[in-house]
């Protein structure tokens, strides 16, 4: 299994598939996704290497993002690939959820385990300001259809933002009374690129929980391969909130997760400031070497990031790597 030096034992990979997205979010791509030449994905004989290589190391859990995984054509393959790697239990997608209503039962048939969807508001005109596309509704039928093909785990996910969704706590507590999805809020990270927008638009997850707890949620425990969010629960409702909040206290010590880009580069952390190409040993099918190395590299691993001093690492924008 891998583990660093702090003992944090990792076996979540996060693996974007493209960094292409279709949105043009205030928070992340405000001038939509911009590119000059066409860019590079893991082929499929890449991706299965990585991920061999990653389950001989104890990984159990892969979350496939983007950018927008969906506008992949090959991601059915990819999900396909991650079902059929022995070691690996769960396989999540993380999307906008853009027209992914009539791709969804392919993915499933797949073996998709579970999926998040991004809700940054339930008014359509405050998605609209946010997201820069009118498909609220288009993202909310996913989640009907989502349990209707058997998927257990769907959750909706919001970037806390002061101007736009900063006061709609109500609204979204209301949306999961009576259904069992979990909503979890998201601080907003300062990147390269979003200075100015982070200081006028961060929101402490912090004034979330107090709210939570003095309104009788409890907080959950946490699974082994579960990720960053602080989860509640209440008798009164059917669903769950989560709580993602990387500059409160000891964010880090219970990381357990590593981070693949869409060209094969290992990333630590999302706010390091390096990376590794892997494309070495994908190219030779080498998955055997590469877990090798992953066992050392991450030995090097820091214990924390440094957002707290204003410090983003190589993290142009959340679209890199998914978040």
């Amino acid at each position: 299994m891998l583990q660093d030096s702090f003992n944090r034992k990792f076996t979540y990979l996060r693996l974007s598939v493209t960094e292409v997205c279709n949105f043009k979010c205030n928070y992340c791509l405000p001038d939509g996704y911009e590119c000059e030449t066409r860019p590079t994905t893991l082929t499929l004989a890449q991706t299965h290497t990585l991920l061999r290589a990653f389950a001989m190391v104890g990984t159990k859990k892969v979350r496939l993002t983007g950018g927008e995984p969906t506008l992949r054509k090959e991601l059915p393959d990819i999900v396909a690939l991650c079902n059929d790697t022995p070691g690996i239990e769960s396989v999540a997608l993380t999307s906008n959820g853009y027209r992914l209503a009539r791709k969804l039962p392919r993915l499933v048939d797949a073996g998709l385990t579970a999926l998040n969807l991004s809700a940054d508001s339930l008014s359509p005109y405050t998605f609209s300001q946010i997201t820069g596309s009118n498909s609220l509704d288009e993202v909310l039928r996913c989640i009907d259809l989502a349990f209707e093909l058997g998927l257990k785990k769907v959750k909706l996910n919001a970037v806390l933002l002061k101007q736009y969704n900063g006061a709609q706590l109500t609204q979204f507590l209301n949306f999961i009374k009576d259904k069992p999805v979990t909503f979890r809020f998201i601080e907003l990270m300062r990147t390269l690129d979003n200075a100015a927008y982070f200081n006028a638009q961060h929101v402490s997850g912090q004034s979330i929980r107090t709210t939570l707890e003095n309104s009788g949620w409890q907080m959950q425990p946490k699974g082994p391969d579960a990720g960053p969010a602080v989860e509640f629960c209440h008798p009164d409702y059917a669903g769950q909130v989560g709580l993602i909040m990387p500059y409160s206290q000891d964010f880090c010590a219970s990381c357990n997760r590593l981070r693949v880009s869409a060209d094969g580069k290992l990333h630590l952390c999302l706010f390091g400031d390096a990376n590794d190409d892997l494309t070495p040993w994908l190219d030779d099918g080498d998955a055997t070497g590469l877990a090798t190395y992953l066992s050392n590299r991450v030995l090097t691993k820091w214990q924390g990031h440094q957002l707290h001093l204003g410090k983003s690492g190589m993290t142009r924008h959340l679209a890199m790597l998914g978040g």
